[in-house]
């Protein structure tokens, strides 16, 4: 009884086993089975992933190779320099505008050695063979170099020679024109007078007379010959210029003229007043005469004029203002050009003179309206640190 029971026992324990065992392995082919399928969609995955990527490497070439013929095509030049200022890339068009380019070449040497500043307008000359180019040269910064683009202006540049050429010349043929025409009025006017005192018999009064009428007129030629000459004339003399005497200088000159005329010369200047201004003081004296004879034409009777000489924040301001009727809103933009004048009998070379001088010593002229309602020209110069008062 004992030995069937045990049998018994075995048996049953072996069935436990084996269908735990086949539990087991029914659960591991399951989980076998979807790895299986995760490892599919895997592949699956993988698979679009590297078709997305050889998609996009592709694209990345097709668009690597447009670039790359952009870049050879462009007639811009472009330079990629990395950190070190070492040139990695260089399309034709750059190494065509500068002579001596290629990749690996450090750009500060290059820069020295091929390069020359132009002037104000930004731009650099290279020398070419026999003839000269004229690029300008942009620069955009990158994270581990930058990018220089460069731009042959030089036929833009000779079309601006050009055009200003023309201008000139145009300038001059209504120079010349204008200035025949000025200059006729008072020789058809003294080849009058000369013509009466021909007559037989004239009173030795009326040959004073038309004597006297000659030597005026000829003065005016004189006068107006005078003025254009300091028109034309171009100011090479830089010497230290007294503000003080000068302003002092033209307060003298005015003072009788305003007394005779019964206007009211108001004056105002620093004092003491030591600052002088590099120049050529004939020419700058000469332009605040022409600014103050402007104001006297255009001053009635009883009227008032203004000289002022101030300086703010180190720019000197020398201003001439009156109470006459100011200047018309049409004829502001052409006051100073040569030639051109509001009056009647005037040379319209006054003011040209005035902006001539002062654009030769690098400084404006302005004009606004005076404290009276007339009008207001202003000189301004920048004075070099050392002339600067202490307060200025």
């Amino acid at each position: 009884m004992t030995d069937k029971v045990t049998v018994f026992s075995e048996k049953s324990r072996l069935e436990a086993a084996f269908a735990q065992f086949n539990q087991v392995s029914g659960e591991l082919i399951g989980a076998y089975q979807l790895l299986e399928e995760q490892v599919a969609v895997l592949n699956g995955k993988l698979a679009a992933a590297n078709d997305e990527l050889l998609r996009r490497a592709a694209e990345n070439g097709a668009l690597a190779e447009r670039l790359s013929l952009l870049l050879e095509s462009l007639p811009a030049g472009v330079i990629e320099i990395d950190r070190n200022d070492q040139v990695v890339m260089a399309n034709p068009a750059s190494m065509a505008m500068l002579p001596g380019l290629s990749e690996g070449a450090c750009w500060p040497d290059l820069h020295c050695r091929l390069l020359r500043s132009a002037g104000a307008d930004d731009t650099f000359e290279v020398q070419a063979g026999t003839s000269a180019r004229r690029i300008t040269i942009q620069q955009c910064v990158l994270p581990d170099g930058s990018l220089l683009l460069l731009h042959d202006v030089t036929h833009l540049h000779q079309l601006h020679a050009a055009l200003s050429t023309q201008e000139k010349l145009a300038s001059m043929g209504r120079m010349a024109a204008s200035l025949a025409h000025q200059l006729r009025t008072p020789l058809a006017t003294a080849m009058l007078y000369a013509a009466n005192l021909q007559h037989a018999g004239l009173p030795d009064a009326e040959r004073q007379r038309f004597s006297g009428k000659i030597v005026d007129r000829l003065r005016a030629l004189e006068g107006l010959i005078q003025n254009m000459l300091g028109f034309v004339r171009t100011s090479t003399l830089t010497e230290p210029v007294s503000l003080a005497e000068l302003f002092d200088e033209l307060e003298a000159m005015l003072r009788p003229q305003c007394e005779a005329r019964q206007l009211t010369l108001h004056c105002m200047r620093p004092s003491p007043m030591d600052v002088v201004l590099p120049g050529e003081r004939k020419a700058l004296l000469s332009s605040w005469v022409a600014l103050a004879e402007n104001a006297l034409s255009h001053t009635p009777a009883t009227g008032r004029l203004g000289l002022t000489l101030e300086i703010n924040e180190g720019v000197l301001v020398f201003a001439v203002e009156d109470s006459g009727p100011g200047i018309a809103d049409e004829i502001r933009a052409r006051i100073f050009e040569p030639f051109f004048s509001g009056r009647v009998g005037g040379t319209g070379l006054g003011l040209a003179i005035v902006k001539k001088v002062a654009d030769e010593m690098g400084g404006q002229v302005r004009v606004g309206r005076s404290r009276w309602e007339g009008a207001r020209f202003e000189m301004h110069f920048n004075l070099p640190p050392s002339s600067r008062p202490d307060n200025a």
